[in-house]
């Protein structure tokens, strides 16, 4: 590593910095442990409790409006690439596992049959088991209740109850052409 590689190296570490502004309605529990360039935007009437030994990796992103509230219970996991962003509440069991790039809403856009409102959303909870696993890119939306033990495959867009043991793949046929 060249001279200038290693001030830049160093520069990025030393600035790798995640951010979390705690408030009054925050809980943080024992070994919480987060990666670099990740952030909270914590409204100061939201509440956001971690269980402990949670661990968050890089570039994870957590939003918590007015009023919402996201528990993340003992043991969990979050690879690279979360986003969580909750207007009303958001829970995740102990011993769940996120892999890179999962993203949870608890609301979406209302829309009157005309326009997209901006700033006006429907918003239902959104509850995740216990020993659960995420793959990659899951999206889970607003309203689902994932049950205990449940495997979600990669790519999946969970828009509807998810009962306990259950294992949900993303059917997609692929085709393959010879050339």
């Amino acid at each position: 590593m060249g001279f200038f590689s290693k001030i830049i190296f160093k520069i990025l570490k030393e600035n790798s910095l995640s951010i979390i502004r705690k408030n009054k309605n925050s809980k943080i529990g024992d070994a919480f442990r987060i990666g670099n360039y990740s952030h909270f935007s914590i409204h100061p009437s939201a509440s956001l409790v971690i269980s402990n030994r949670v661990n968050l990796r890089n570039y994870c992103n957590f939003v918590l409006a007015e009023n919402a509230k996201l528990i993340l219970d003992e043991n969990v996991f979050m690879n690279n690439y979360c986003s969580i962003n909750a207007i009303e509440k958001i829970e995740i069991g102990e011993n769940t596992l996120f892999g890179e790039g999962v993203k949870l809403y608890d609301h979406n856009h209302e829309y009157n049959g005309q326009i997209v409102e901006h700033r006006k959303f429907k918003s239902s909870p959104i509850k995740i088991g216990k020993n659960c696993w995420l793959g990659s890119n899951v999206t889970v939306l607003k309203g689902v209740t994932i049950g205990d033990n449940c495997i979600l495959g990669a790519g999946c867009v969970i828009h509807k109850d998810v009962p306990d043991n259950s294992i949900i793949i993303n059917k997609q046929d692929q085709m393959i052409k010879n050339l």
